[in-house]
């Protein structure tokens, strides 16, 4: 059984992947992909998979565009944060979906489904079964935008020994790029390792919350305590948790006062 994994954040598909092995899958018949675009090159030059894993945010857009350009006839099992406006449409068309973060008794209750259906399915129509029809991929698009509001990411996966840990935004005092890695700084001041580039990560969080203080550095508004003039058309940002100060470049410094006063 061939599964495609559809998931843009590299702790997320390392779980998943994790979650199958530890169900008796083989990682060899496991493909992950980040993004629309690999996903469509993907399912254009290969046979249809068994099953998709498929996030509905990833790193070029949302996976419904993929959909609506490629139709799957495969099961799809959505792996999603959007739970109040999406479950209905998931219920009401009989999709399964996993509503992150999900553990391992919650993916394999769904790999079983999928594995009774398919059993089932076979002892009694030799057919492959639909997967998303256009219409269905209309009505599940129309479901996301009935939230209105652009959704950014409310949690982010860190990394720990035995698994991962899930850290809130609102807990973040700001982020910082070090020696090729991004650190998620609380309110404490542990530093909690990330996966992405600075750039990415502020294309995922709010940008009424989290403002560019520089090229390496973003900042939590609701952290900062006051901000100070500095040499060189520079600012001293001062935050309530610890009391750290970063500082904006001079390049980015109009842009944080418009963002600071908006």
């Amino acid at each position: 059984m061939h599964i495609l994994i559809l998931e843009d954040e590299a702790l997320a598909a390392q779980q998943v992947v994790a979650f199958a092995i530890r169900a008796g899958l083989n990682e060899a018949d496991l493909t992950v992909l980040r993004s629309i675009e690999k996903a469509l090159a993907w399912l254009q030059g290969n046979p249809m998979p068994d099953l998709i894993l498929s996030d509905i945010e990833l790193l070029d857009g949302n996976v419904f565009a993929l959909y609506e350009r490629f139709q799957v006839t495969c099961p799809i099992i959505f792996t999603t944060a959007y739970d109040q406006f999406l479950l209905p449409a998931f219920r009401g068309n009989g999709i399964a979906y996993l509503l992150k973060p999900f553990t391992y008794e919650q993916f394999e209750e769904a790999l079983t489904k999928y594995q009774l259906l398919r059993r089932n399915f076979a002892a009694s129509d030799p057919a492959p079964p639909a997967g998303l029809s256009p219409a269905l991929v209309q009505e599940l698009s129309a479901a996301l935008r009935q939230g209105s509001q652009p959704r950014y990411r409310q949690r982010l996966s860190v990394r720990v020994r035995n698994g991962l840990y899930v850290l809130q935004t609102d807990d973040v005092a700001y982020l910082q790029a070090d020696e090729g890695v991004v650190f998620a700084v609380d309110g404490a001041g542990v530093r909690h390792p990330l996966t992405g580039t600075l750039t990415e990560l502020e294309a995922q969080l709010d940008p009424t919350r989290f403002g560019r203080l520089n090229r390496s550095e973003l900042v939590n508004v609701a952290f900062v305590e006051r901000v100070e003039p500095y040499f060189n058309n520079r600012l001293v940002v001062k935050l309530r948790a610890g009391a750290v100060s970063l500082m904006t470049s001079a390049a980015q410094t109009p842009e944080f006062r418009r963002w600071l006063e908006g």
